[in-house]
């Protein structure tokens, strides 16, 4: 028969055992506990990578639109007076803004305007042509003429600024400025408003 100090050491390292050694079903549920944490790790690492990639991508995709504007120059031919100084400057202007404009002084402007179809009352001190054949009459701010050239309106022949607006690109005097329209003029005679330039900042854009 076991002495009674047998049994009682047998208890001890029984009792040890257990807390030293977790059951079975305590290790299963120690592990079935883990699972939602892994998951939640695995999906946020997941995501991460994910967003990572969609932000990339959305970067490369703005950058090459933004490099192939850049790259495109756009040709222009401008007619102008023999005489007439704020059409250098206009014409220096757009070579700073994206396009390789060449002067081309002339005596015969007003005939020039009449066979492209431009209306006298909206006629300025020069017109630029494109490579395409399309007009651009007057002090029109460079963004506007990219604008058209790269998304041109239906039966339309170009762009007009009438006369000189003080404060436009080539016509600008100190801090001066009034505000101004730039017309859409059309195959069939007709034009309208393609945009409004309501302050300076906006007119040398």
């Amino acid at each position: 028969m076991a002495s009674k100090n047998t049994l009682a050491e047998n208890a001890l390292s029984e009792t040890k055992s257990s807390r030293l050694m977790p059951s079975k079903e305590g290790r299963i549920s120690k592990k079935l506990m883990l699972i939602p944490l892994l998951m939640a790790t695995g999906l946020l690492g997941a995501g991460a990578v994910n967003y990572m990639g969609r932000e990339a991508l959305s970067g490369n995709v703005t950058a090459s639109k933004d490099a192939a504007i850049t790259a495109q120059v756009h040709s222009l031919a401008v007619y102008k007076d023999p005489n007439c100084g704020c059409c250098g400057k206009w014409i220096d202007y757009m070579d700073n803004h994206g396009f390789d404009a060449k002067a081309h002084d002339t005596e015969q402007l007003s005939s020039l305007k009449q066979a492209k179809g431009i209306p006298a009352n909206v006629q300025s001190c020069h017109t630029a042509i494109s490579s395409q054949g399309f007009v651009f009459e007057g002090h029109i701010p460079a963004t506007y003429v990219h604008q058209f050239l790269n998304d041109t309106p239906p039966g339309a022949i170009g762009l007009a600024v009438p006369a000189m607006p003080v404060g436009s690109p080539g016509m600008e005097y100190g801090d001066q400025f009034r505000p101004y329209q730039v017309l859409l003029l059309n195959k069939d005679g007709s034009r309208s408003v393609y945009g409004e330039v309501n302050s300076l900042e906006e007119s040398v854009l």
